[in-house]
């Protein structure tokens, strides 16, 4: 496969460099269809590719907590299209194996191949394997003159083409399988932009949607003939209101000991004089004036920090790690310290370099910031896997020989660091 790969990539290399200027019309719309026909039979094997990796184990075995994230990394995909990659080859491998073949022949693209995969699945439930068949050959032809999205509208009546005598009783079934396909789909993806800001997506199940307008809509009205806020700036200003109403709540769970809170950091220096620029406990940076408005309501945390700015050790010698250690943690790491993850550090535990059990110490220098699955994975693999803290105070971690022989440390690179 992978001598033919190289194959194909040589010829499409040769094809980039074509002057296509110089092709007739018909040529050119003739090449427009086989690149796009090509593209989607590649992306049928490529989703084949990605099963087999599922399947093996590939992910894990190399330290990754899933095929996402390994995909991201590996591809230098976001997480959400990573998903999307990992939950369609699987679909396409354990489904009607039509949908798969329909896809390899360029028949229909990959958006089109999750419809038509769900609703068939639906249809083979309801009407059994042969209404499924048919199914299968409409849909594809309807492929053929519509995209995904109305596709989908579309599939919603299929079984009046193929099994017209249980349509009506089928119907409802389709809206519970929509009702379980948005259960699956809801996600919200925190995006942070290379200004600090943050990008806020997703998609959200019917019931959360609800809550949501619920919570911001009466405080999206205009607060006055004044108010110069756009619709979306209002909603901005709402979703943040109701941050703060729930936080004051005092009802969140905790993190690592500590009550659910915005730690700001900023110097004694700039304290003393009514407050400096500050940065969160996420790295981001707040500007003075910010500073000074999130001090009105809330209590201030001192931090000591060395003149590299590197916390000292704030705690007592105890086995947990929480109050002012953990936030002095937290502001090293940025989050899971393990190379290639991004979880956040309010996800993550504090992890002993030399455990408790074997007379290490509960300081700076001897812990670490991990998510769920690589404080598992470390433990589970101890003899694999070596931490330690470099020469500027920051975690390393060592692979194992298997994995890179030359066994180079790696670092992780998605938090910024104070």
């Amino acid at each position: 496969m992978v001598e033919a790969l190289a194959q194909a990539e040589g010829a499409i290399a040769a094809c980039a460099d074509t002057a296509t200027w110089a092709l007739p019309e018909d040529e050119l719309i003739a090449a427009l269809d086989a690149a796009h026909r090509l593209e989607q039979r590649l992306a049928a094997v490529k989703l084949t590719l990605i099963r087999e990796f599922d399947g093996r184990g590939t992910a894990t075995t190399q330290g990754a907590s899933s095929t996402a994230v390994w995909l991201r990394e590996r591809l230098h995909l976001t997480i959400a299209a990573a998903r999307r990659l990992v939950d369609l080859a699987e679909v396409l491998d354990t489904g009607n194996p039509g949908v798969r073949h329909a896809l390899a022949a360029g028949h229909i693209v990959v958006d089109q191949a999750r419809v038509i995969a769900d609703t068939v699945d639906s249809v083979q439930a309801a009407a059994g394997p042969e209404a499924a068949d048919k199914a299968l050959g409409v849909l594809v032809e309807w492929a053929g003159q519509f995209d995904a999205t109305l596709l989908r509208k579309l599939s919603t009546r299929i079984l009046d083409h193929v099994a017209p005598d249980i349509a009506d009783a089928a119907a409802q079934a389709a809206l519970d399988a929509e009702a379980r396909r948005a259960t699956r789909d809801r996600h919200v993806t925190l995006s942070t932009l290379t200004d600090g800001r943050l990008r806020l997506t997703g998609i959200l199940d019917t019931e959360t949607a609800g809550l949501l307008r619920a919570a911001i809509d009466p405080l999206t009205a205009p607060s006055g003939p004044d108010d110069q806020r756009s619709p979306g700036q209002r909603r901005h200003d709402a979703l943040s209101d109701v941050c703060r109403v729930a936080l004051r709540t005092g009802e969140l769970p905790e993190h690592g000991g500590d009550p659910a809170q915005i730690v700001v950091t900023t110097s004694y220096d700039g304290l003393t004089r009514q407050l400096g620029s500050g940065a969160l406990d996420t790295g981001l940076h707040l500007t003075p004036e910010a500073v000074r408005r999130l001090a009105c309501d809330a209590a201030i945390l001192p931090a000591v920090l060395s003149g590299a700015g590197q916390p000292l050790d704030l705690g007592r010698q105890r086995r947990l790690v929480t109050g002012p250690l953990r936030r002095a943690l937290m502001l090293r790491d940025g989050g899971c310290a393990f190379p290639g993850c991004d979880r956040p550090p309010r996800w993550c535990d504090a992890h002993h370099i030399k455990h408790w059990a074997d007379d290490g110490d509960t300081s700076l220098a001897n812990v670490v910031l991990l998510c769920g699955h690589h404080h598992r994975h470390l433990h589970l693999h101890h003899s694999d896997w070596a931490v330690r803290l470099a020469g500027d105070g920051h975690p390393e971690f060592v692979p194992p020989a298997w994995l890179d022989r030359e066994q180079v440390p790696r670092r992780n690179h998605y938090h910024r660091r104070t």
